[in-house]
């Protein structure tokens, strides 16, 4: 199986609930899947393969949405990953898994609006919101790479830009801890 075979059940499962879907939409192939619905933005990492990763993968991801989920070709490999060791933090992470052609939660992704420090992360929101919308609109043609990526700055002593690649997962926090990513 490939990942781009699971989209239409994937898109079968959030367009009913009102969310309109982007695959890959800046061409780099950094965000699997984008379900947009007014201003809440949820991100899914589909994964066929190299799933020993996966939550580092969704949780670097997690800084851009509001919520983010893992999809998995198969219930097996939902419940492997659910059994593996994760952080804290991962325990917001949907883990979702085709079944009989359609996509079934085995556990639903956490919002994570009112998390401590996630207002540090609203410039990358914001921007991915606005470049869906030109891709909505037309303004960006789509199979244009426009660098989802982008150096915002953040304070602190080392002043680091919120590029993702460099993120740990102890920076992106614990919801439940009272601490912002340092």
């Amino acid at each position: 199986m490939k990942e781009v075979e699971l989209r239409g059940p994937l898109a079968a499962h959030l367009e009913p609930r009102g969310y309109r879907l982007f695959f890959d939409p800046d061409g780099t192939d950094y965000f699997d899947a984008i379900a947009l619905k007014g201003e809440e933005v949820g991100l899914v990492e589909l994964k066929v393969a190299d799933w020993k990763r996966v939550f580092h993968q969704a949780l670097i991801r997690r800084g851009w949405g509001d919520w983010v989920a893992l999809l998995l070709p198969r219930r097996s490999l939902a419940e492997k990953v659910l059994a593996r060791a994760a952080p804290a933090a991962a325990q917001v992470v949907g883990v979702w898994c085709m079944e009989e052609g359609k996509v079934r939660e085995l556990r639903p992704a956490v919002p994570s609006s009112g998390a401590p420090g996630r207002e540090a992360f609203e410039p990358l929101r914001r921007h991915l919101r606005e470049s869906l919308a030109m891709l909505e609109s037309g303004l960006l043609p789509e199979g244009v790479e426009w660098r989802i990526v982008h150096p915002v700055r953040r304070g602190g002593p080392r002043g680091r830009a919120l590029d993702p690649k460099l993120w740990r997962l102890e920076e992106l926090g614990d919801p439940s801890s009272e601490r912002p990513p340092s």
